[in-house]
């Protein structure tokens, strides 16, 4: 296909932006369908999908691929909880990032959220701010694992205040008397 405006060749399956192209889908030999949003893309909603995903442009609200990788390139700008088999985060993502395999945050970059994934790669150089929680059963709901761990606590047994269950009165002790103490 050919762009007349611009003299360029267009990918099949491609769509022009404002300032640019982005993919629609291109077939990757034994990997399936790869989806890419280019960087002057913006995504206001939730967006699921049933392929892996390249994010170059910006997205706000909630980005859902169960059973496929996500990827946040370098210009990407998220603020979105992201769900998917596989996270890796090149650009910035302020939000939870659950992954069923792996979440990795290269050298550039940032994550200002959560992380829930069985394994977790932080580059020297990312930006991290959240917590990790690594727990193998990610179908867990949080009430659940935060049920789980009230389970774990096991009562102390009370103390028993020898104070108390002695019977009768305190023998007093006899007071040292100051003047006593020179001798």
């Amino acid at each position: 296909m050919w762009d007349k405006k611009e003299g360029r060749d267009v990918a099949p399956g491609s769509f022009a932006t404002g300032t640019g192209y982005a993919s629609a889908s291109q077939s990757l030999p034994g990997t399936g369908r790869l989806v890419n949003i280019g960087q002057t893309i913006f995504i206001k909603g939730e967006l699921t999908g049933t392929e892996d995903l390249t994010i170059e442009g910006r997205v706000e609200g909630k980005i859902e691929l169960k059973d496929h990788n996500l990827t946040i390139g370098p210009n990407g700008k998220i603020k979105a909880d992201v769900y998917a088999k596989s996270i890796i985060i090149t650009g910035e993502v302020l939000g939870n990032a659950y992954a069923s395999e792996k979440v990795e945050i290269t050298n550039s970059g940032v994550l200002q959220g959560d992380i829930t994934s069985p394994r977790i790669v932080i580059a020297d150089g990312a930006q991290f701010k959240g917590s990790v929680d690594m727990n193998k059963g990610n179908s867990v709901s949080r009430e659940d694992r935060q049920q789980q761990r009230t389970d774990q606590v096991k009562p102390m047994h009370p103390v028993k205040d020898e104070v108390s269950t002695f019977k009768g009165a305190m023998p007093q002790q006899p007071q040292a008397n100051p003047a006593d103490k020179g001798r």
